[in-house]
């Protein structure tokens, strides 16, 4: 049993703001050893008071000693004894292989946790907590401990991944010297896939199949709301495939008119319409021995609908205005934001062509569950604009983060890269600020603007006010006012006791 054996599926609200700040250093640091004492320091600040020790040995070969504990007080105290199995700190939980909690010096609880590092024990960490902890903090303390944990797991599983693909990468690269092999791109580069930022469970998911359909010619359609990067999966699949060497051809449908689609797509014959002063050659044709990418593919006319269909058929086509079949070989990945099913029972989309390209659907999940990617993104964005803008970015402060981590997203990636960019232009020290945010994205508790009474009193002076106003408008007449609010005589009467308001207080004589 590992760190994750008793594991919730998602960690308390409690906990969130810790274990993301937790996450965000094991992916920025450049080794974990230098990441720990950073996490350490996180979790004890979290769980005041209390004392954290973590022993880890990187390598299989290597002896687990400490190498972090927090506070100053827990170093001076524990940073300097070796691990034995079966004793505190760290070898009960090294002994046993999953969590175990106990008492030391005849009251302080602990609990200590192992880390595993593939199929090994890598290490464990210990949790000390103060004897006036009530059970409920103990239990978030615990979780914290256990979700700390798998974390260090996960990253150190991601670093032996890329050890191991750089390490089968090197003979290749010696070989290419010699023989004249093409460049090919890595699978993952840190947090980044072909591209794709993010390692949050959804877009691990996303990834896999990504991996399973790129070697196959088979038709992919991309789903998903506007802004997850849908463009970036198409290329990530083109790029993991045979078709690498082949052209990427991207086209949003639904930036064209439907007046000259059908040329952008299949090309046109010199004189087939006003204007055709010459042959072209369209994106299928473009696209040969490559991938075609059709954006926005649920906004295509009927008409056009009907020639995808043959192309996806038949794998011909002809040019506007010509009539010589053309040969295709190109992959074609589609996407679009909308419902295709309720677009096909709505009779705006073709049920056959619907079938043809729905071989492979491959969904993007929105950004507001990619919560553990938010960060990653926008210290991403930040370092981007940082570097086309010329300025520097140093860091987004915790209150920033705090606004990005609660905020829905819409506009999903693409509104989170703008609101850094936005953000990135305002700020005057190189920090950005919560309040450098946009406003859709300020809370009243950022702002200072928090509700000063309940739900119930707002309500109460709101209705109070309307039935004044109507009062001064009718000048005093309350069936006349009633019937402005829309509600019964007898119901404005009983309001005007309930609120102490006198009617005839308003009537003015003209």
């Amino acid at each position: 049993m590992g760190a994750t054996s008793s594991l919730r599926m998602q960690p308390s609200s409690e906990n969130c703001v810790t274990l993301f700040s937790i996450q965000r250093i094991l992916t920025l640091q450049s080794d974990i050893l230098s990441a720990l004492p950073l996490c350490a320091k996180k979790i004890s600040e979290a769980c005041m008071p209390c004392e954290v020790i973590i022993a880890l040995a990187e390598n299989a070969h290597d002896e687990i000693g400490i190498v972090a504990a927090a506070p100053e007080s827990a170093q001076e105290a524990y940073g300097h004894l070796s691990i034995r199995m079966g004793t505190f700190p760290c070898g009960l939980a090294l002994e046993k292989e999953e969590l175990v909690d106990f008492a030391i010096e005849g009251k302080r609880p602990c609990f200590e946790s192992p880390i595993r590092n593939g199929r090994r024990i890598a290490g464990a960490m210990s949790l000390i907590a103060s004897p006036g902890f009530s059970g409920a903090r103990l239990e978030l303390a615990k979780e914290l401990l256990q979700w700390t944990c798998y974390l260090i797991e996960e990253a150190l599983g991601l670093r032996a991944a890329l050890m191991q693909r750089c390490a089968s990468a090197l003979p290749y690269e010696a070989s290419s010297q010699t023989a004249a092999a093409p460049e090919r791109v890595p699978a993952m580069k840190g947090v980044s896939f072909h591209g794709i930022i993010g390692n949050s469970d959804s877009m691990k998911e996303v990834y896999t199949l990504i991996g399973q359909v790129a070697g196959t010619d088979a038709t992919v359609l991309i789903l998903g709301e506007s802004g997850t990067g849908k463009e970036l999966v198409a290329k990530a699949i083109h790029e993991c495939g045979d078709r690498s060497k082949g052209p990427f051809i991207a086209i949003n449908c639904a930036a064209l008119p439907e007046s000259i689609i059908e040329s952008e797509l299949f090309g046109h014959e010199k004189g087939a319409f006003t204007g055709a002063i010459a042959a072209r050659q369209g994106r299928f044709e473009a696209a040969r021995d490559g991938t075609l990418f059709l954006d926005e593919i649920g906004d295509l006319s009927l008409a056009v609908q009907v020639k995808l269909l043959r192309i996806l058929q038949e794998r011909s086509f002809e040019r506007v205005g010509g009539n010589k079949a053309i040969r295709t070989n190109a992959r074609i990945i589609a996407a679009t934001h909308r419902d295709l099913k309720k677009a096909v029972e709505e009779g705006s989309f073709r049920e056959d062509l619907y079938f043809r390209l729905n071989v492979f659907p491959l969904h993007i999940p929105p950004l507001r569950e990619r919560g553990a990617d938010i960060l990653l993104l926008a210290d991403h964005f930040a370092e981007k604009f940082g570097s086309v803008s010329g300025r520097t970015i140093k860091r987004i402060s915790s209150p920033a983060l705090d606004l990005l981590m609660i905020y829905h997203w819409p506009g999903n990636v693409r509104e989170l890269e703008n609101c850094i960019a936005r953000a990135g232009i305002v700020t005057t020290d190189g920090v950005i600020h919560s309040y450098n945010l946009p406003p859709s994205l300020q809370s009243a508790t950022s702002t200072g603007t928090e509700p000063m009474s309940t739900f119930d009193g707002a309500i109460a002076r709101l209705e109070k006010e309307m039935l004044v106003e109507a009062l001064k408008i009718e000048r005093g007449n309350s069936a006349s006012a009633a019937r402005r609010l829309g509600i019964t005589e007898r119901r404005f009467r009983f309001a005007l006791q309930h609120y102490k308001v006198d009617y005839r207080g308003y009537r003015t004589k003209m």
